[in-house]
């Protein structure tokens, strides 16, 4: 994973509700209730009881929890065994452990250029 910015970093224990958006400089450690957009320039961790009611955007994203909305990764999903992801997913690498569900689409990209095929000239 690419160093992310020194925005710090953001924890949302468990027990803890937020509503509304959540944007983040750094990276961000969920492990309560968020409902509403959450957005961070660094990576999210989704802890294993941590509920996610929202739309996530980040760099990187390793989620143990429920995610109920689209998530967007610029870089790496980690989705591990206990993970629960209601929406479509874009990410550009994927790595997803037995036991984890996905209900939705997942689209993936790289930032690379194809490699050009080889040509064998006789």
């Amino acid at each position: 994973m690419k160093k992310t910015s020194s925005g710090g970093e953001t924890i949302i224990a468990e027990g803890v509700k937020v509503e509304g958006d959540f944007t983040s400089d750094g990276n961000v450690i969920i492990e309560g209730s968020v409902q509403g957009n959450v957005s961070a320039t660094g990576n999210i961790t989704v802890g294993e009881r941590a509920v996610i009611d929202a739309d996530v955007r980040a760099q990187n994203l390793q989620a143990a929890g429920t995610i109920k909305g689209n998530v967007h990764v610029e870089e790496r999903t980690d989705l591990l065994s206990t993970s629960v992801l209601q929406g479509d997913l874009s990410t550009s690498t994927l790595n997803i452990d037995a036991g984890s569900t996905v209900n939705g689409k997942i689209t993936m990209s790289s930032g690379a250029a194809p490699a050009a095929e080889e040509v064998e000239e006789e």
